[in-house]
């Protein structure tokens, strides 16, 4: 597949070509599902003429169903575009398709959405991973020259570490999250699924920068694009996080291990650190998510927005409309949410929670007083097979290394570094102090270069 760096550089009659390979790929790949419209049997809607772009359904575009693959939302049409789609336009891209995710993006393998379950491209007998699945394996599978996903947890990074593709997130406030369905709005991040390193730094440079029409959109921190200034020839410190390691897999060990040596051999200082147990960060993690899904997800009642279920009165309407419109996972969320912000437990769970994600962001910043990254797997294991999440726990599990990162606002990028005896993409995260993105591409664009990852 033709990279973004290429795709912008050609004709009109070129991208038109282009365009119409996208399109003859993705009809013969219904089956991996990345699409919603894959899903449904339906024509991808690509918007312009520009680079197509595929782009996650909870992400506003302009005259287009956009419905967060719940059924609550399904036949609401946009009325504007998200900012991403704007900037989106203004650089020459145009969006292209909505990529399967989980349900409002509560999951970590693509399948509670009401259309179906996207398959891993690269193993159809394992997920690719969630919440932005879609949006990974329409990368990994040639289906897409990139794609937008959105983080909250490790919604880019686990799936982009599960497909082998690079998946990245933004310093919280750095991208927009106008036009952009919420989750945990203090955890959102929208950012881009590539091929490699550099297509993302230009999808980041391209939606990134402050925007009026966000509250918590940065402006105090000036914005300087990363892609003219690229040096994979930097070196840097990083910190590995000893204790980290020991809940992963042997192969993610493996893999660890070896990259670090990689790192040493190509100039780098290595430096080791320690930080909170995963568990506490998994605990706060699932408070303040749950907690602002409910308060954000309360919306969506059958009259203010989304599918109406008609009751015999107010409170019947309320209890068929969420019922029905809202999967097991979202309505499991939700209820937590509620509990926890509810009278007499707000103090025990959700002021403690938020405590507890002020000791992380504390930890991280103590490591970055002496170290410029930090090194980190990014998921326990390589992707695991369907059903293999018994509990819902085990599925929160899953995103041990990833949410820290969402709790303190950090930058952080998802590389491939290697494969497990299977064949399946081993994926390590790079994260950065806050608005360091510049040093998260140029050490991710060193590291890309001395592992030289193929699928």
């Amino acid at each position: 597949m033709i990279t973004l760096k290429e795709a912008l550089t050609l004709s009109k009659d070129e991208l038109s070509k282009v365009r119409e390979e996208l399109m003859q790929n993705i009809n013969n790949n219904k089956h991996i599902g990345a699409y919603v419209e894959q899903l449904t049997n339906n024509e991808i809607n690509i918007n312009a003429d520009g680079v197509p772009i595929a782009i996650k359904d909870n992400i506003n575009v302009k005259n287009r169903e956009m419905t967060c693959c719940s059924n609550i939302l399904k036949d609401y049409i946009s009325p504007y575009n998200a900012t991403v789609i704007n900037k989106l336009e203004l650089a020459g891209c145009c969006a292209m398709g909505r990529t399967n995710m989980d349900e409002f993006a509560m999951g970590s393998s693509t399948v509670s959405s009401c259309y179906g379950k996207t398959i891993n491209p690269l193993d159809h007998s394992k997920v690719p991973g969630g919440s932005s699945g879609g949006s990974a394996a329409s990368v990994a599978a040639g289906l897409a020259i990139a794609a937008l996903g959105t983080d909250t947890g490790g919604s880019i990074r686990q799936p982009a570490a599960y497909c082998g593709v690079v998946g990245m997130k933004p310093t919280y406030g750095r991208v927009s999250r106008y036009g952009i369905a919420a989750y945990s709005s203090s955890l959102d991040q929208c950012g881009p699924i590539t091929q490699n390193v550099e297509d993302a730094a230009i999808l980041y440079d391209i939606i990134s920068g402050y925007d009026t029409q966000d509250s918590t959109s940065a402006r105090s921190v000036d914005y300087i694009p990363v892609t003219p200034n690229l040096d994979s020839d930097k070196k840097f410190t990083i910190a590995v996080i000893d204790n980290f390691i020991e809940d992963a897999s042997e192969p993610i060990k493996i893999a660890y291990e070896r990259t670090i040596q990689v790192l040493k051999d190509a100039g780098h200082a290595i430096i080791h650190k320690n930080m909170m147990d995963t568990k506490k960060h998994i605990s706060s993690y699932y408070v303040v998510a749950t907690a602002e899904a409910s308060a954000n997800l309360a919306r969506y009642d059958g009259i203010r927005f989304g599918s109406r279920v008609e009751g015999k009165d107010l409170k019947e309407t309320y209890i068929k409309t969420k019922s029905l419109g809202f999967g097991d996972e979202v309505q499991k969320r939700i209820l937590l949410g509620t509990f926890v912000l509810s009278s007499g437990y707000y103090d025990a769970y959700y002021i403690k929670a938020q405590k507890v994600r002020h000791i992380i962001k504390n930890d991280f910043d103590s490591i970055f007083k002496e170290a410029d990254l930090v090194l980190s797997p990014v998921a326990p294991t390589t992707a695991p097979t369907f059903n293999a999440f018994k509990t819902s726990l085990d599925m929160y599990l899953s995103d041990i290394y990833t949410i820290s990162v969402n709790l303190a606002g950090l930058p952080a990028m998802s590389i491939p570094v290697g494969k497990d005896k299977q064949g399946m993409p081993i994926g390590l995260q790079l994260i950065a102090n806050s608005y360091d993105e510049q040093a998260l591409f140029d050490c991710g664009l060193s590291l890309e270069k001395e592992v030289k990852y193929e699928n």
